[in-house]
Protein backbone atom coordinates (compact mmCIF):
# COMPACT_ATOMS: atom_id res chain seq x y z
CA UNK A 1 0.00 0.00 0.00
CA UNK A 2 1.06 3.44 -0.68
CA UNK A 3 1.91 5.72 2.27
CA UNK A 4 -1.09 7.54 2.86
CA UNK A 5 -2.21 10.14 6.14
CA UNK A 6 -5.60 9.22 7.24
CA UNK A 7 -8.19 11.35 5.08
CA UNK A 8 -11.76 12.05 5.92
CA UNK A 9 -13.60 13.26 2.82
CA UNK A 10 -17.21 14.16 2.44
CA UNK A 11 -18.33 13.83 -1.30
CA UNK A 12 -21.42 16.78 -2.16
CA UNK A 13 -24.42 15.54 -2.47
CA UNK A 14 -24.83 16.88 -5.42
CA UNK A 15 -22.06 14.74 -6.78
CA UNK A 16 -23.03 11.19 -5.59
CA UNK A 17 -25.73 10.97 -8.70
CA UNK A 18 -23.38 12.27 -11.16
CA UNK A 19 -21.26 9.41 -13.17
CA UNK A 20 -17.78 10.47 -14.05
CA UNK A 21 -15.12 9.45 -16.17
CA UNK A 22 -12.18 7.70 -14.36
CA UNK A 23 -9.87 10.47 -13.49
CA UNK A 24 -12.49 13.08 -13.17
CA UNK A 25 -14.85 14.65 -10.51
CA UNK A 26 -14.47 15.34 -6.97
CA UNK A 27 -13.75 12.49 -5.73
CA UNK A 28 -11.90 10.83 -7.93
CA UNK A 29 -10.80 7.03 -7.32
CA UNK A 30 -6.93 6.99 -7.36
CA UNK A 31 -5.36 3.51 -8.49
CA UNK A 32 -1.76 2.29 -6.78
CA UNK A 33 1.24 4.24 -8.20
CA UNK A 34 3.05 2.43 -11.03
CA UNK A 35 6.73 2.69 -10.93
CA UNK A 36 9.08 1.66 -14.50
CA UNK A 37 12.33 1.71 -15.40
CA UNK A 38 11.38 3.09 -18.75
CA UNK A 39 8.32 5.57 -18.53
CA UNK A 40 5.55 5.11 -20.65
CA UNK A 41 5.84 7.83 -23.78
CA UNK A 42 3.48 8.22 -26.08
CA UNK A 43 3.04 11.76 -27.86
CA UNK A 44 1.09 12.46 -30.65
CA UNK A 45 3.01 14.13 -33.34
CA UNK A 46 2.32 17.37 -34.99
CA UNK A 47 0.24 17.39 -38.09
CA UNK A 48 -1.41 20.40 -38.43
CA UNK A 49 -4.70 21.20 -39.59
CA UNK A 50 -5.37 21.72 -43.33
CA UNK A 51 -7.03 24.80 -44.45
CA UNK A 52 -10.19 23.03 -45.13
CA UNK A 53 -10.04 21.27 -41.51
CA UNK A 54 -11.40 22.44 -38.06
CA UNK A 55 -12.44 21.13 -34.96
CA UNK A 56 -15.97 20.06 -33.59
CA UNK A 57 -18.32 21.97 -31.55
CA UNK A 58 -21.79 20.70 -29.91
CA UNK A 59 -24.82 20.83 -32.84
CA UNK A 60 -25.68 24.80 -32.68
CA UNK A 61 -22.54 26.08 -32.56
CA UNK A 62 -20.25 27.53 -35.51
CA UNK A 63 -16.49 27.10 -35.55
CA UNK A 64 -14.31 29.45 -37.74
CA UNK A 65 -10.51 30.13 -37.73
CA UNK A 66 -10.75 33.88 -36.08
CA UNK A 67 -7.20 34.15 -37.06
CA UNK A 68 -4.61 31.66 -38.93
CA UNK A 69 -0.62 31.40 -40.05
CA UNK A 70 0.76 32.50 -36.18
CA UNK A 71 3.25 31.94 -34.10
CA UNK A 72 2.85 29.31 -31.30
CA UNK A 73 0.05 31.00 -30.13
CA UNK A 74 -0.54 30.20 -26.31
CA UNK A 75 -2.62 32.60 -24.77
CA UNK A 76 -5.06 34.88 -25.32
CA UNK A 77 -6.82 37.84 -23.50
CA UNK A 78 -9.46 40.25 -25.37
CA UNK A 79 -9.72 43.59 -24.01
CA UNK A 80 -13.05 45.63 -23.34
CA UNK A 81 -13.24 47.45 -26.99
CA UNK A 82 -13.66 43.97 -28.32
CA UNK A 83 -9.82 43.93 -29.60
CA UNK A 84 -7.84 40.32 -28.41
CA UNK A 85 -4.29 40.40 -27.93
CA UNK A 86 -2.47 37.03 -28.46
CA UNK A 87 0.41 35.70 -26.73
CA UNK A 88 2.78 34.07 -29.73
CA UNK A 89 5.69 32.65 -27.32
CA UNK A 90 7.56 29.46 -26.80
CA UNK A 91 10.13 28.35 -23.93
CA UNK A 92 13.39 30.43 -23.27
CA UNK A 93 16.59 28.57 -23.36
CA UNK A 94 16.83 26.43 -20.55
CA UNK A 95 20.30 24.81 -20.78
CA UNK A 96 20.33 23.26 -17.58
CA UNK A 97 16.82 21.82 -18.02
CA UNK A 98 16.42 17.72 -18.25
CA UNK A 99 20.06 16.60 -18.62
CA UNK A 100 21.39 13.28 -19.59
CA UNK A 101 19.72 10.10 -21.63
CA UNK A 102 16.08 11.45 -19.91
CA UNK A 103 16.83 15.18 -20.96
CA UNK A 104 17.75 13.59 -24.07
CA UNK A 105 14.12 11.78 -24.85
CA UNK A 106 12.41 14.50 -23.50
CA UNK A 107 13.57 16.86 -26.48
CA UNK A 108 12.57 14.48 -29.52
CA UNK A 109 9.27 14.26 -27.73
CA UNK A 110 8.97 17.86 -27.69
CA UNK A 111 10.35 18.28 -31.27
CA UNK A 112 7.78 15.49 -32.25
CA UNK A 113 4.94 17.10 -30.62
CA UNK A 114 5.65 19.99 -32.39
CA UNK A 115 6.88 22.50 -29.78
CA UNK A 116 10.55 23.04 -30.25
CA UNK A 117 10.75 25.98 -31.85
CA UNK A 118 12.56 29.92 -31.53
CA UNK A 119 9.88 31.92 -29.50
CA UNK A 120 8.06 35.02 -31.57
CA UNK A 121 8.89 37.03 -28.34
CA UNK A 122 5.55 39.15 -28.99
CA UNK A 123 2.08 40.15 -28.84
CA UNK A 124 -0.16 40.06 -31.47
CA UNK A 125 -3.23 42.16 -32.13
CA UNK A 126 -6.75 40.80 -33.66
CA UNK A 127 -9.20 43.31 -34.24
CA UNK A 128 -12.52 43.50 -35.69
CA UNK A 129 -15.09 40.78 -37.22
CA UNK A 130 -16.20 40.15 -40.38
CA UNK A 131 -19.22 38.65 -40.98
CA UNK A 132 -17.57 35.22 -41.25
CA UNK A 133 -16.24 35.42 -37.61
CA UNK A 134 -12.98 36.47 -38.52
CA UNK A 135 -10.85 38.83 -37.37
CA UNK A 136 -10.36 41.79 -39.81
CA UNK A 137 -6.49 42.64 -38.92
CA UNK A 138 -3.35 41.62 -37.47
CA UNK A 139 -0.91 43.95 -36.56
CA UNK A 140 2.71 43.50 -33.64
CA UNK A 141 1.12 44.61 -30.28
CA UNK A 142 4.38 44.15 -28.39
CA UNK A 143 7.65 42.69 -29.65
CA UNK A 144 11.37 42.12 -27.84
CA UNK A 145 9.51 39.84 -24.59
CA UNK A 146 11.11 37.26 -23.16
CA UNK A 147 8.87 34.05 -23.76
CA UNK A 148 5.55 36.43 -22.14
CA UNK A 149 2.61 34.34 -21.62
CA UNK A 150 -0.23 35.71 -19.36
CA UNK A 151 -1.69 39.33 -20.02
CA UNK A 152 -4.17 41.69 -17.84
CA UNK A 153 -5.75 45.10 -18.02
CA UNK A 154 -5.90 47.15 -14.75
CA UNK A 155 -7.35 50.05 -15.65
CA UNK A 156 -5.02 52.01 -18.20
CA UNK A 157 -2.25 49.76 -17.35
CA UNK A 158 -1.48 46.00 -19.54
CA UNK A 159 0.71 43.86 -17.56
CA UNK A 160 1.82 41.41 -19.17
CA UNK A 161 4.08 37.98 -17.20
CA UNK A 162 7.06 37.17 -19.03
CA UNK A 163 8.82 33.71 -18.01
CA UNK A 164 11.13 36.01 -15.61
CA UNK A 165 9.60 39.08 -14.43
CA UNK A 166 5.83 40.96 -14.64
CA UNK A 167 6.11 44.31 -16.72
CA UNK A 168 4.02 46.58 -17.39
CA UNK A 169 3.10 49.22 -20.32
CA UNK A 170 1.20 52.33 -20.38
CA UNK A 171 -2.48 51.38 -22.53
CA UNK A 172 -4.16 53.63 -24.84
CA UNK A 173 -7.74 51.81 -26.06
CA UNK A 174 -7.59 51.39 -29.58
CA UNK A 175 -3.65 51.67 -30.14
CA UNK A 176 -2.37 49.87 -32.77
CA UNK A 177 0.89 49.00 -30.87
CA UNK A 178 2.81 49.86 -27.74
CA UNK A 179 6.77 50.64 -28.51
CA UNK A 180 8.17 51.42 -25.51
CA UNK A 181 10.20 48.57 -23.11
CA UNK A 182 7.85 48.59 -20.49
CA UNK A 183 8.49 48.85 -16.57
CA UNK A 184 9.53 45.48 -14.90
CA UNK A 185 7.18 45.17 -11.50
CA UNK A 186 8.21 42.08 -10.00
CA UNK A 187 10.84 39.73 -10.97
CA UNK A 188 9.75 35.69 -11.39
CA UNK A 189 11.55 32.71 -10.28
CA UNK A 190 13.51 31.54 -14.18
CA UNK A 191 16.83 30.88 -14.54
CA UNK A 192 19.15 28.26 -16.51
CA UNK A 193 16.56 25.42 -15.61
CA UNK A 194 13.14 27.29 -15.64
CA UNK A 195 11.44 23.77 -16.42
CA UNK A 196 7.88 24.96 -16.27
CA UNK A 197 8.39 28.61 -17.98
CA UNK A 198 5.04 29.69 -18.40
CA UNK A 199 3.85 32.46 -16.09
CA UNK A 200 0.14 33.26 -16.45
CA UNK A 201 -1.29 36.46 -14.35
CA UNK A 202 -5.01 37.80 -13.05
CA UNK A 203 -5.87 40.74 -11.66
CA UNK A 204 -8.53 40.75 -8.43
CA UNK A 205 -12.20 41.77 -9.17
CA UNK A 206 -11.09 45.23 -7.32
CA UNK A 207 -8.13 45.59 -9.35
CA UNK A 208 -6.20 46.01 -5.97
CA UNK A 209 -3.59 42.64 -6.41
CA UNK A 210 -2.28 40.56 -9.30
CA UNK A 211 -1.98 36.84 -9.10
CA UNK A 212 0.77 35.04 -10.93
CA UNK A 213 1.22 31.50 -11.43
CA UNK A 214 5.10 29.84 -11.20
CA UNK A 215 5.43 26.51 -12.17
CA UNK A 216 7.71 23.64 -10.94
CA UNK A 217 11.12 23.25 -11.33
CA UNK A 218 11.32 19.59 -12.07
CA UNK A 219 8.32 16.96 -12.25
CA UNK A 220 8.74 15.66 -7.89
CA UNK A 221 12.12 17.69 -6.94
CA UNK A 222 14.63 15.79 -8.33
CA UNK A 223 16.52 18.89 -9.31
CA UNK A 224 16.93 19.20 -5.44
CA UNK A 225 14.51 21.66 -3.18
CA UNK A 226 16.49 24.72 -4.01
CA UNK A 227 15.73 24.99 -7.48
CA UNK A 228 12.03 25.26 -6.16
CA UNK A 229 12.30 28.50 -3.89
CA UNK A 230 9.28 30.46 -4.74
CA UNK A 231 8.13 28.02 -7.48
CA UNK A 232 5.11 25.54 -7.71
CA UNK A 233 2.75 28.88 -6.15
CA UNK A 234 0.53 31.07 -6.83
CA UNK A 235 2.37 34.65 -5.85
CA UNK A 236 0.35 38.17 -4.64
CA UNK A 237 1.26 41.64 -5.71
CA UNK A 238 -0.47 44.55 -4.06
CA UNK A 239 0.19 46.77 -6.80
CA UNK A 240 -0.53 50.15 -4.69
CA UNK A 241 2.83 48.74 -2.87
CA UNK A 242 4.79 46.51 -5.19
CA UNK A 243 4.65 44.09 -2.20
CA UNK A 244 4.34 40.18 -3.35
CA UNK A 245 4.41 37.42 -1.01
CA UNK A 246 3.53 33.61 -1.66
CA UNK A 247 -0.62 33.53 -1.94
CA UNK A 248 -0.79 29.34 -1.74
CA UNK A 249 1.58 27.09 -2.41
CA UNK A 250 2.13 23.33 -3.61
CA UNK A 251 0.54 23.21 -6.84
CA UNK A 252 2.86 21.75 -9.25
CA UNK A 253 1.77 23.73 -12.68
CA UNK A 254 -0.93 25.82 -12.25
CA UNK A 255 -1.64 27.57 -15.12
CA UNK A 256 -5.21 29.33 -16.53
CA UNK A 257 -6.64 31.71 -13.62
CA UNK A 258 -10.31 32.90 -13.19
CA UNK A 259 -12.68 34.28 -10.91
CA UNK A 260 -16.05 32.12 -10.42
CA UNK A 261 -18.34 34.84 -11.20
CA UNK A 262 -20.76 34.33 -8.02
CA UNK A 263 -18.46 34.22 -5.23
CA UNK A 264 -15.48 35.99 -6.66
CA UNK A 265 -13.34 33.35 -5.53
CA UNK A 266 -10.05 32.51 -7.18
CA UNK A 267 -9.80 28.85 -9.39
CA UNK A 268 -6.50 27.56 -10.99
CA UNK A 269 -6.03 24.97 -13.46
CA UNK A 270 -3.22 22.92 -11.87
CA UNK A 271 -1.15 20.15 -13.81
CA UNK A 272 -0.03 17.38 -11.89
CA UNK A 273 3.05 14.68 -11.79
CA UNK A 274 4.32 12.84 -13.83
CA UNK A 275 5.78 9.02 -13.77
CA UNK A 276 3.49 7.22 -11.50
CA UNK A 277 0.94 5.46 -13.74
CA UNK A 278 -1.54 6.56 -17.15
CA UNK A 279 -4.34 7.54 -14.58
CA UNK A 280 -2.03 9.13 -11.92
CA UNK A 281 -2.20 12.11 -10.72
CA UNK A 282 -5.33 13.68 -12.03
CA UNK A 283 -4.60 16.79 -13.24
CA UNK A 284 -7.18 19.24 -11.47
CA UNK A 285 -8.67 22.71 -11.00
CA UNK A 286 -9.52 24.06 -7.67
CA UNK A 287 -10.40 27.11 -5.66
CA UNK A 288 -7.63 28.76 -4.14
CA UNK A 289 -7.57 28.56 -0.77
CA UNK A 290 -5.45 31.58 0.55
CA UNK A 291 -2.11 30.39 2.42
CA UNK A 292 -3.24 26.65 1.44
CA UNK A 293 -0.53 24.68 1.27
CA UNK A 294 -1.17 21.37 -2.38
CA UNK A 295 1.17 18.87 -1.02
CA UNK A 296 3.80 19.19 -4.39
CA UNK A 297 6.15 17.74 -4.35
CA UNK A 298 5.65 16.06 -1.15
CA UNK A 299 2.14 14.65 -1.57
CA UNK A 300 -0.45 14.36 -4.05
CA UNK A 301 -4.47 15.08 -4.05
CA UNK A 302 -4.37 15.50 -0.49
CA UNK A 303 -2.43 13.62 1.58
CA UNK A 304 -1.48 10.50 -0.70
CA UNK A 305 2.43 10.81 -0.01
CA UNK A 306 4.68 10.22 -3.27
CA UNK A 307 7.63 8.17 -1.74
CA UNK A 308 9.90 9.39 -4.44
CA UNK A 309 10.75 12.34 -2.67
CA UNK A 310 13.31 12.53 -0.07
CA UNK A 311 13.74 13.86 2.77
CA UNK A 312 9.74 13.86 3.10
CA UNK A 313 8.27 16.40 5.26
CA UNK A 314 5.13 14.95 7.03
CA UNK A 315 4.02 18.73 9.08
CA UNK A 316 3.48 19.57 5.29
CA UNK A 317 1.86 16.44 4.35
CA UNK A 318 -0.84 17.01 6.89
CA UNK A 319 -1.74 20.15 6.02
CA UNK A 320 -2.38 19.50 2.18
CA UNK A 321 -5.58 20.87 0.52
CA UNK A 322 -7.90 17.95 -1.56
CA UNK A 323 -8.21 19.87 -4.84
CA UNK A 324 -12.14 20.27 -5.60
CA UNK A 325 -12.17 19.04 -9.20
CA UNK A 326 -10.12 16.36 -10.86
CA UNK A 327 -9.61 16.77 -14.91
CA UNK A 328 -8.22 13.29 -15.86
CA UNK A 329 -4.98 11.62 -15.91
CA UNK A 330 -2.05 13.53 -18.11
CA UNK A 331 -4.42 16.00 -19.64
CA UNK A 332 -2.31 18.85 -19.26
CA UNK A 333 -5.35 20.96 -18.53
CA UNK A 334 -4.29 24.55 -18.83
CA UNK A 335 -6.76 27.20 -20.07
CA UNK A 336 -9.73 28.02 -17.55
CA UNK A 337 -12.50 30.76 -18.10
CA UNK A 338 -15.74 31.15 -16.67
CA UNK A 339 -18.53 31.95 -19.16
CA UNK A 340 -19.76 35.39 -17.77
CA UNK A 341 -21.62 36.15 -20.64
CA UNK A 342 -25.38 35.39 -22.22
CA UNK A 343 -24.68 34.59 -25.67
CA UNK A 344 -24.36 30.36 -25.10
CA UNK A 345 -27.79 28.81 -23.88
CA UNK A 346 -28.49 29.21 -19.84
CA UNK A 347 -27.06 26.04 -19.15
CA UNK A 348 -22.92 27.10 -19.76
CA UNK A 349 -23.70 30.36 -18.18
CA UNK A 350 -21.47 30.18 -15.17
CA UNK A 351 -19.58 27.38 -15.98
CA UNK A 352 -15.84 26.69 -17.39
CA UNK A 353 -14.21 25.76 -20.14
CA UNK A 354 -11.13 24.07 -19.63
CA UNK A 355 -8.33 23.77 -22.41
CA UNK A 356 -6.68 20.98 -22.23
CA UNK A 357 -3.75 20.29 -24.06
CA UNK A 358 -2.91 16.94 -24.50
CA UNK A 359 -0.73 13.92 -22.89
CA UNK A 360 2.51 12.72 -23.49
CA UNK A 361 2.91 10.13 -20.29
CA UNK A 362 -0.23 7.94 -21.18
CA UNK A 363 -1.57 5.14 -23.23
CA UNK A 364 -3.80 6.18 -24.85
CA UNK A 365 -3.91 9.57 -25.24
CA UNK A 366 -5.76 11.99 -23.02
CA UNK A 367 -6.89 15.47 -23.62
CA UNK A 368 -6.14 17.54 -26.57
CA UNK A 369 -9.91 18.99 -26.16
CA UNK A 370 -12.00 21.68 -24.83
CA UNK A 371 -14.08 20.84 -21.62
CA UNK A 372 -16.63 22.22 -20.51
CA UNK A 373 -18.24 21.65 -16.54
CA UNK A 374 -21.16 23.04 -15.36
CA UNK A 375 -21.28 25.08 -11.91
CA UNK A 376 -23.76 25.91 -9.04
CA UNK A 377 -23.65 27.80 -6.45
CA UNK A 378 -19.79 28.99 -6.83
CA UNK A 379 -19.14 24.81 -7.55
CA UNK A 380 -18.71 22.54 -9.90
CA UNK A 381 -22.13 20.66 -10.61
CA UNK A 382 -21.63 18.13 -12.59
CA UNK A 383 -19.61 15.56 -15.50
CA UNK A 384 -17.55 17.00 -18.23
CA UNK A 385 -18.74 17.53 -20.97
CA UNK A 386 -16.74 17.80 -24.14
CA UNK A 387 -17.50 20.58 -26.28
CA UNK A 388 -14.49 21.16 -29.04
CA UNK A 389 -12.64 17.97 -30.12
CA UNK A 390 -11.43 16.84 -33.30
CA UNK A 391 -7.79 17.56 -32.52
CA UNK A 392 -6.23 14.28 -32.41
CA UNK A 393 -7.40 12.43 -36.17
CA UNK A 394 -7.90 9.03 -36.91
CA UNK A 395 -4.08 8.18 -36.86
CA UNK A 396 -3.19 9.62 -33.49
CA UNK A 397 -1.80 12.45 -34.80
CA UNK A 398 -1.94 16.00 -33.21
CA UNK A 399 -4.16 18.12 -35.92
CA UNK A 400 -3.88 21.08 -32.91
CA UNK A 401 -3.38 21.45 -29.06
CA UNK A 402 -5.51 23.68 -26.97
CA UNK A 403 -4.37 26.32 -24.68
CA UNK A 404 -5.33 29.52 -23.45
CA UNK A 405 -9.24 29.96 -23.50
CA UNK A 406 -11.05 32.95 -23.33
CA UNK A 407 -14.79 34.95 -23.85
CA UNK A 408 -14.41 37.44 -26.24
CA UNK A 409 -16.82 40.86 -26.42
CA UNK A 410 -19.39 38.62 -28.53
CA UNK A 411 -19.75 35.93 -26.06
CA UNK A 412 -17.82 33.60 -28.23
CA UNK A 413 -15.29 31.53 -26.75
CA UNK A 414 -11.97 31.79 -28.05
CA UNK A 415 -9.15 28.95 -27.89
CA UNK A 416 -5.83 29.23 -28.88
CA UNK A 417 -3.98 26.30 -30.77
CA UNK A 418 -0.30 26.17 -30.36
CA UNK A 419 0.39 23.35 -32.98
CA UNK A 420 -2.11 24.38 -35.45
CA UNK A 421 -1.19 28.23 -35.01
CA UNK A 422 -4.64 29.15 -34.61
CA UNK A 423 -7.22 30.97 -32.45
CA UNK A 424 -10.15 29.33 -32.91
CA UNK A 425 -13.62 31.22 -32.22
CA UNK A 426 -16.97 28.97 -31.29
CA UNK A 427 -20.36 30.99 -31.09
CA UNK A 428 -23.77 30.32 -31.21
CA UNK A 429 -24.61 29.31 -35.70
CA UNK A 430 -26.38 32.21 -36.07
CA UNK A 431 -24.37 34.92 -34.22
CA UNK A 432 -21.33 35.42 -36.12
CA UNK A 433 -22.48 38.88 -37.40
CA UNK A 434 -19.62 41.40 -38.25
CA UNK A 435 -19.11 43.92 -35.23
Amino acid sequence: MRPALAILTLTPLWALAQSYPVGYGPNPALPEPERKLVPTVNIAPAAPWSAQQQPVAPAGFSVTAYARDLDHPRWVYPLPNGDVLVAETNAPPKPDDAKGVKGMVMKQVQKKAGAVSKSANRITLLRGLDARGVAQSKSVFIQGLNSPFGMVLVGKDLYVADTDAVLRFPYQEGANSISGPGTKVMDLPAGTINHHWTKNITASPDGKYLYVTVGSNSNVGENGIDAETGRAAIWQLEIATSKSRLYATGLRNANGMGWEPQTKTLWTTVNERDELGNDLVPDYMTSVKEGGFYGWPYSYYGQHVDTRVSPQKPELVAQAIVPDYALGGHTASLGLTFYDAKAFPQPYQGGVFIGQHGSWNRKPHSGYKVVFIPFSGGKPSGAPQDFLTGFLDSDGKARGRPVGVAVDKQGALLVADDVGNVIWRVAPAAKTASR
